[in-house]
């Protein structure tokens, strides 16, 4: 699933290309991608002009005027993005939107878990499931992150994973920011100290700055806004290396379930810990 290094980049890609641009016509060519009426959907969408497009979470947005939001959860594979002209439309383009200029935008999900809604504001604002998101790792200080965490008794990652807590982060990032920091992600968060905690923040912020300055992460699906793919799986320290030398102590990597996850860990260089602990040691 793309996390919020693999959206932010397809939002920051895809905005230069549309920004003021006008959707002249829309193309629904699977309408259960849809999560709002069909019918409103193509008359409040058409004659639209784009003028932002922005990530919360997982979610990609396209800000409408003047007070519309198109949204889009790219779940597992998903992908929007601006082909070139003359590219071919295959059977997993679910979604055209035509644009006053000649170029377009697909929506494509080979699974079609992922779906499109529109809301106004209001409507955006009292979705529960945009209600109940968690702040964005990327807006929070060192202080802030620790209070989220301190005194949880749920097991670190699936903290990490809850996007309740906080949002955005995945399998992927999750793994990579427990190892950097050395704590074991069945760990409880009342267990993690306050100095492995300030690891955890810097090694989270760290590697997802990271992820989008590659451009994201990409296997099978995920791909930009001009379709090409990310970068970061390249510098990946622990996720996937199941079987694997440790980078940092030649452990062999291992791998277990967690909060319902397959998560890799180094079993040296990230022990459990299961006792509370002082957040102010």
């Amino acid at each position: 699933m793309p996390e919020l290094p693999e959206v932010e980049t397809i939002a920051r890609g895809i905005e230069p290309l549309v920004l003021n641009k006008t959707i002249v016509q829309v193309t629904i060519r699977y309408a259960g991608i849809l999560h709002t009426d069909l019918e409103q959907f193509e008359k409040q969408v058409s004659g639209r002009t784009i003028v932002r497009v922005w990530r919360r979470a997982k979610l990609l947005i396209f800000d409408l005027e003047p007070d519309l939001h198109l949204v889009f959860h790219l779940k597992m594979t998903g992908k929007v993005w601006l082909p070139q002209d003359g590219q071919s439309i295959d059977k997993h383009t679910h979604l055209i939107f035509s644009l006053n200029d000649g170029s377009r935008i697909f929506f494509e999900d080979m699974r079609k878990f992922g779906y499109c809604a529109l809301f106004d504001k209001s409507g955006l604002l009292a979705w529960r499931f945009y209600s109940q998101l968690g702040p964005e790792p990327l807006h929070l200080s060192e202080n802030e992150f620790i209070k989220i965490f301190s005194g949880r008794k749920s097991r670190i990652k699936a903290l990490l994973l809850d996007q309740r807590v906080i949002a955005g982060i995945g399998n992927i990032y999750a793994d990579e920011s427990l190892f950097m920091a050395g704590i074991h992600p069945e760990t409880p968060g009342c267990a993690v100290g306050k100095e492995d905690l300030k690891k955890l923040y810097h090694g989270l912020v760290q590697v997802l700055n990271q992820a989008i300055e590659a451009g994201g992460s990409s296997f099978r699906d995920y791909r930009n806004a001009l379709g090409y793919s990310g970068m970061f799986q390249e510098k990946f320290l622990i996720y996937g290396k199941k079987g694997q030398c440790c980078p940092h102590c030649q452990t062999m990597v291992e791998t277990r379930k967690v909060a319902g996850r397959t998560s890799c860990i180094c079993p040296s260089c990230q022990k459990l810990s299961t006792d509370t602990v002082s957040q102010n040691e």
